[in-house]
């Protein structure tokens, strides 16, 4: 498929995106997500109140560029976006069926690979020494939270032929909706309050991925979880941990998500100055529980308004999960 993928959608009319994405996901969630975005589109461009968030605000990111360089600390933070960590993180959980001992997750989030081309070539590299059993994406594939997405799909398309196993991915709020037929025929399996299942023998992991809820809130968990038994083990992919309550009250053992980037520029100790995210700073970043729900927040691997990192590098992590 390849080159082919992005071909076909830069020629395909939004009429026909339209259609893909009814006949995918039905019609009231193509509508809603749709509408939505439209609406986004319209507050950015018309100066209205969504303007003025940093991310859509691009005069603001020179400024800060330039503050940056002027503090020296610039091409230090920049360099610092390429030093991608493999972080290790290790599960145990009494509900993991034996079967599944000692599964490998491939955890990445927050890509925004049309910015970052630089950290995606370093990311190619790392992927082909790492084993695991499966990849799972966890949202933000674009750089700007609006207009194309071309760069965006040729960037993923390479990206994707190095992934060795099967990719499951869910879309954050950077991303349009528009771009599920793209990634889908690169061979992502998009999970949009849907759920796949994972079978060894008699045993069956369950993940469930829901649309963004940060900025769209089109996330059904009750919708995404209806197929799954209640005492088999489920992993929620969630691009923003901001729906830990309602994860954990829905029984998911696992919830794994992003969007924070861990604050991307931090203070010494890695305190965050802000994490763009209604969470407790324990939930910001790394490892983390709540009441019986396990959870991870990834830092992501690419960056987002300036790509500058300090005191907060990028990542990508390997669950492994025991029983």
């Amino acid at each position: 498929m390849g080159v082919v993928t992005v071909s076909l959608l830069k020629i395909m009319d939004n009429k026909e995106i339209v259609e893909r994405l009814e006949s995918r996901l039905g019609r009231m969630h193509a509508k809603q997500r749709l509408g939505i975005e439209d609406d986004h589109d319209t507050h950015v461009f018309g100066h209205g109140l969504n303007f003025f968030h940093i991310e859509n605000w691009y005069s603001i990111h020179s400024v800060i560029r330039n503050a940056l360089k002027l503090s020296g600390l610039y091409w230090r933070g920049r360099s610092n976006c390429k030093r991608i960590q493999v972080r290790q993180n290790h599960i145990y959980s009494s509900e993991l069926p034996s079967e599944f001992e000692g599964y490998t997750i491939l955890h990445i989030s927050d890509m925004h690979v049309d910015i970052n081309p630089e950290v995606m070539t370093r990311l190619i590299e790392i992927l082909q020494d790492i084993d695991y059993d499966i990849c799972v994406l966890t949202g933000d594939y674009r750089g700007k939270t609006f207009g194309a997405f071309d760069a965006t799909l040729e960037g993923m398309e390479r990206i994707q032929a190095h992934f060795k196993k099967q990719v499951l991915g869910v879309l954050g709020n950077h991303d349009t909706i528009r771009m599920l037929p793209g990634l889908e025929d690169m061979g992502i399996t998009m999970l949009l309050n849907e759920s796949q299942t994972i079978q060894r023998g008699d045993a069956r992991l369950h993940f469930v991925g829901i649309d963004d809820a940060h900025y769209f809130r089109v996330d059904n968990i009750e919708k995404a979880a209806s197929k799954i038994p209640h005492d088999e083990f489920s992993i929620l992919l969630s691009h923003t941990p901001e729906i830990y309550r309602q994860a954990a009250h829905a029984d998911f053992n696992l919830l794994l998500g992003g969007h924070t980037h861990g604050g991307q520029i931090c203070l010494p100790g890695k305190i965050p100055l802000t994490l763009d995210s209604d969470l407790p700073r324990s939930l910001g970043s790394g490892a983390w529980r709540y009441q019986n729900m396990l959870g991870y927040t990834s830092v992501g691997v690419g960056s987002s308004v300036v790509c500058v990192r300090l005191n907060c590098p990028p990542e990508i992590t390997l669950h492994h999960l025991h029983c």
